[in-house]
């Protein structure tokens, strides 16, 4: 029980790191009660997730060819982008508190880091083990090694996607061709977040610098696109 405590705190800890970072974008704050339903329905979009990737494993279980390997990993960057921004488009595309061009960027970052933390939640308890012990884990160094890997990694990149996916959709609302947008920066999103686990898988067993500095290089255009939605605003 006490390592299950634990291992949800630690998967809450990239989220709210970057949580804190991106909403320091958004000159006038939203309101708290929409970003905590936000953040809990990008975390219930990664329940079909998981069902629709299990599948796809299991369906291409055993064929080990580099050709299979690279199409689930587009496809599985493609599904997740997806579904993080079905859930906030479905849930606010209606809703009068998207007043501002840079809410779409918000938002869509907030699902994303609900969807991370169910991850991070994930990957820190099968790293445990059912039978560990907090003090054990704690002193195996891997809480420290973990909470970097996803603090840099994974949960950067699902905010850093979701929010180009956001630019995106604020550009079409903007210009009154929000669909065409909204493909745009789904296919976008899903660029930059196969690249970074392609780069992942290459140099997983050399150096995990490469993929991490890709990673800091995307967000520092993402930033840009916030600066320039933030100027409309």
């Amino acid at each position: 029980m006490a390592i299950t405590a634990f291992a949800i705190l630690l998967g809450f800890l990239p989220a709210a790191v970057w949580l804190l970072f991106f909403l320091r974008e958004d000159i006038h704050p939203e309101p708290k009660k929409w970003l905590a339903i936000t953040f809990f329905t990008g975390a219930l979009a990664s329940t079909p997730v998981f069902f629709l990737e299990f599948g796809l494993q299991e369906a291409f279980k055993g064929v080990g060819s580099a050709g299979v390997a690279l199409f689930l990993i587009v496809v599985f960057a493609l599904i997740e982008e997806v579904f993080k921004f079905g859930s906030v488009f479905l849930l606010l595309r209606r809703n009068p508190i998207l007043d501002e061009p840079v809410d779409a960027l918000i938002y869509l970052v907030v699902a994303a880091l609900g969807f991370a933390t169910v991850e991070n939640v994930f990957v820190a308890g099968g790293i445990a083990g059912p039978h560990a012990s907090v003090a054990g884990f704690l002193a195996s160094g891997t809480p420290l090694y973990t909470l970097s890997l996803r603090l840099a990694g994974a949960t950067l990149l699902h905010a850093l996607s979701s929010a180009l996916a956001g630019y995106y959709w604020a550009r079409g609302r903007i210009v009154g061709k929000t669909w065409r947008f909204v493909v745009w920066g789904i296919v976008a999103a899903t660029a930059l977040h196969a690249l970074f686990n392609y780069f992942v898988s290459v140099f997983e067993d050399i150096n995990l610098v490469y993929p991490t500095l890709f990673l800091l290089a995307a967000g520092f255009f993402v930033l840009g696109d916030f600066e320039k939605i933030k100027k409309i605003s």
